[in-house]
């Protein structure tokens, strides 16, 4: 099916939401923080990345600006937001994401956005600035 890399710190949220990923038939790699998640990314550019906002050493939302910004090519990989952020609307117009789902999410609901974003494929349109 798809390349996913799922971008979560929290380990306990990650793994069964990888477990679920790969039932589903895709093939799905994790990075715990966002400088793991940019290098993996660079290793092999995924379909979609799964990317939480709230995490230390690089938030989601630089991880974005770095993807759609600064790093020539990432720019076209969707990016679907699950995170639990006051305010996620506000945050997913400043990446630009048309995918995203607020943390506890219904599985049904994920997966219904997720299958949407791999059909679609709808490129990020961020606000300039991080």
């Amino acid at each position: 099916m798809a390349d996913l890399l799922v971008v979560d710190d929290d380990v306990d949220v990650a793994m069964p939401l990888i477990t679920i990923l790969e039932m589903e038939g895709h093939q799905v790699r994790y990075a715990r923080d966002g400088e793991v998640a940019l290098l993996k990314i660079s290793e092999r550019f995924p379909d979609l990345v799964l990317l939480d906002i709230e995490m230390p050493r690089l938030s989601g939302t630089k991880v974005a600006y770095r993807m759609l910004i600064e790093d020539c090519g990432r720019e076209n990989i969707p990016i679907f937001v699950l995170s639990g952020v006051t305010d996620l609307s506000a945050v997913v117009r400043k990446i630009g994401t048309p995918y995203f789902l607020s943390k506890p999410y219904l599985l049904d609901e994920m997966l219904a956005i997720l299958n949407k974003a791999l059909s679609d494929r709808v490129r990020p349109n961020p606000l300039v600035s991080p």
